[in-house]
């Protein structure tokens, strides 16, 4: 039997890779007083609906998915940072 799962995932630039946008925060940050952050890293935060059998299954439906479409494999990096029960 299947039921929905809500599986959040982060997508990030990969260490090493230019990251534009985690640099002008960092050096926002840094004006702004907060000389204690080091590297920023600006990225995406999905929430995915997924119906699966289990738990493991729509995580690895969502990785699948990160691997085929989210994220860049040449640029970015994912986690799956949660799976539970969508109410």
């Amino acid at each position: 039997m299947t039921q929905p799962y809500r599986v959040a995932v982060y997508i990030v630039p990969r260490r090493g890779i230019l990251d534009p946008q985690g640099k002008a925060i960092a050096d926002a940050l840094h004006a702004l007083g907060f000389g204690g952050v080091g590297e920023v890293h600006a990225g995406r935060h999905l929430v995915l609906d997924v119906t699966a059998a289990s738990a493991d299954d729509a995580s690895a439906q969502v990785t699948a998915m990160c691997r085929k479409l989210l994220a860049n494999p040449v640029t970015e990096d994912f986690e799956i940072a949660s799976v539970g029960t969508a109410r």
